[in-house]
């Protein structure tokens, strides 16, 4: 077989002869692990190593979502390669294959991660990858399964425990979700998804101030996470102190400085502050307060009539209707509606059958609040459901 074969992170062969191709490879396995800023190392890898199977297939994923349009000629990289690939290489490859490619069967992509995992347990970002698809396919019983099979060959390691809470903590579990996040945090106290899953489980609780006080205690360590996550972890805040009853005024401190300022940084995507304000927006609303954040969701409103910004996220997508409807942008919302359309008409039977959960539940939360915009739950439910 062509070239030199050396050990990653997990200790599994990968076909190079670069150590640069893969520390680089190694470094992104830490990034997505800590939901870091700089998952984009992974693009060093192919360029240290344009050969390599497994640097161009993970950063063909990565693109998927960040510059699509670069994706394929890493994909098809890969797949030139692929005969002289080694075992795990070629694991990773189908699995991941699977999940980015169009119009794909998410119970195979699922099957094709276990079946990974099964092989190479200590892929810890493999299982990462297989916890987020079944997350959007409302299978937290999944999820679990798939960590537990690795768990006996990871029983020390970093972040193990923090992907063995959530799904917990979704399936209701909170006594158990609670005792794998603290033995994750014990583990790593800058586990800002162990942070999360203890906030989850003090929230449900109703430990608001155990839940804020242990939050903002940790919080020092979240700058180096991506934007999705620091926000995320701050919108989790603003809810205990939204239903712990503190003063309006705080609520709005946190969204100003915590959430909103992370735009202000160089790095910072978009799109995902965008959710976490969005979400919280909604939730003051909710609760009747959204007079004192009027002029910020006007502000946010305009930011989301950018396109760029349509059609990355489902919930996201769900949260810029009920925020485009609810400052007058009605033909916006309109364009964005007809856009869901589309998407499900173009799906398999199967997918649109599935889609109608997830769409129902953000709508649920939502219920009424845009009706006297002539936008209600259950029209943009059937709207998007009828689709055909």
């Amino acid at each position: 077989m062509e070239g030199g074969v050396k050990v990653d992170k997990w200790g599994y062969e990968v076909r190079t002869s670069s150590d640069a191709c893969i520390s680089a490879i190694d470094d992104f396995y830490d990034q997505v692990l800590s939901y870091g800023r700089h998952r984009s190392v992974i693009l060093e890898a192919p360029s240290h190593d344009k050969d390599c199977v497994l640097a161009n297939i993970l950063a063909a994923h990565f693109l998927c979502s960040s510059d699509p349009s670069r994706a394929p000629s890493h994909l098809q990289a890969a797949k030139s390669r692929l005969e002289q690939a080694t075992q795990y290489e070629k694991a990773v490859f189908d699995a991941v294959n699977c999940l980015i490619s169009a119009n794909r069967d998410d119970d195979v992509a699922v099957e094709l991660h276990s079946k990974l995992l099964k092989s190479f347990p200590k892929d810890l970002v493999s299982l990462k990858r297989a916890q987020v698809l079944c997350f959007y396919m409302a299978r937290p019983d999944l999820s679990l399964d798939l960590v537990q099979q690795v768990l006996p060959y990871n029983e020390q390691e970093n972040y193990i425990y923090g992907m063995l809470s959530f799904p917990l903590l979704e399936l209701g579990r909170m006594t158990e979700a609670e005792k794998a996040a603290k033995k994750g945090y014990e583990i790593n106290k800058q586990d800002c998804w162990v942070h999360h899953n203890l906030c989850h489980v003090l929230q449900y609780d109703c430990r608001f101030k155990e839940a804020v006080e242990f939050m903002k205690e940790c919080s020092s360590s979240w700058d180096s996470c991506s934007s999705f996550m620091v926000t995320h972890n701050w919108w989790h805040v603003s809810l205990c102190y939204l239903e712990g009853h503190s003063p309006i005024q705080t609520i709005l401190n946190v969204y100003d400085h915590c959430i909103w300022k992370e735009l202000e940084k160089p790095d910072a995507a978009s799109p995902e502050v965008y959710l976490n304000a969005l979400g919280l927006l909604l939730r003051v609303h909710v609760r009747g307060e959204i007079d004192s954040f009027e002029d910020r969701l006007k502000t946010l409103a305009n930011c989301v009539t950018d396109q760029a910004n349509w059609y990355i996220e489902w919930h996201l997508d769900v949260l810029i209707l009920w925020a485009l409807a609810n400052t007058g942008e009605i033909s916006k919302a309109e364009d964005l509606l007809k856009g869901l359309k589309s998407r499900i008409a173009e799906m398999k039977k199967k997918k649109q059958q599935l889609m109608q959960r997830p769409i129902q539940k953000p709508c649920t939360s939502m219920g009424g609040v845009m009706k006297n915009k002539h936008w209600n739950c259950s029209v943009l439910t059937s709207m998007l459901m009828s689709a055909r």
